[in-house]
């Protein structure tokens, strides 16, 4: 009864919001913003080709958010059709960087051997304030070797992740926002997470190899110091 009851309160607070927005209230659309904000711009920073248009395609979808609230209806929740509006941005974006940026590489952009082929560049993630410095460099590697490898991942399995391991979306919600039966989103899942696994554990395998070497080289410059 309590999850009933907590459910239903939960759907009531939403319908409130969404008359306050239809109203046109900057109050209930400010809410939305600081709400809304920081889990939109991280997905589109995973989906876009240059994270660093991250930024504006996130002002874009609010945009897209006050133009279009009117004619939400409650098909979907509102957290759902807010999504959909940023995976289609995301979407329009990278149709248009195929189409004009695909050719153009600066010294920033680091590329990435990735199974469909095209580039990618890795995104720094935001490491909490609290950690102490040893572990906040640890987090901050093990973050940056799971985003890389995410990269890699080709379509439409990454997406997939994204919306269900990262921004934890049900099953049904993947599939409404992605089009797709519920079967198809387990399907991914699956072969996501795999391919996940396997290059991570391939990058692993590169770590120690690269290791082994060095210290392999060290010892031969210890070896020749003592000759002398």
């Amino acid at each position: 009864m309590g999850n009933i009851a907590s459910a239903l309160s939960l759907q009531t607070e939403e319908a409130a919001l969404i008359t306050e927005l239809q109203a046109g209230s900057e109050e209930a659309f400010s809410w939305l913003i600081t709400r809304y904000h920081q889990p939109i711009y991280s997905l589109l920073a995973r989906t876009v080709r240059d994270p660093s248009d991250a930024a504006d395609l996130t002002q874009e979808v609010f945009v897209k958010i006050f133009r279009g609230i009117g004619s939400f209806h409650g098909e979907s929740s509102l957290r759902t059709w807010i999504y959909r509006i940023a995976l289609r941005e995301g979407l329009n974006q990278r149709r248009w960087w195929r189409r004009h940026k695909q050719q153009e590489v600066t010294i920033e952009t680091e590329m990435i051997d990735c199974e469909n082929g095209e580039p990618a560049r890795l995104k720094e993630m935001l490491v909490d304030s609290g950690e102490s410095p040893y572990e906040m460099a640890t987090h901050t590697e093990t973050r940056e070797r799971v985003e890389a490898a995410l990269r890699k991942v080709p379509e439409p399995f990454r997406m997939t992740l994204i919306l269900r391991d990262i921004e934890g979306f049900v099953y049904e919600e993947v599939a409404d926002m992605l089009g797709v039966n519920l079967g198809t989103v387990k399907s991914r899942l699956v072969r996501g997470r795999a391919c996940l696994r396997q290059l991570l554990l391939a990058d692993d395998a590169q770590r120690v190899a690269a290791a082994q070497t060095a210290l392999a080289g060290a010892a031969l410059v210890g070896q020749g110091e003592e000759a002398r």
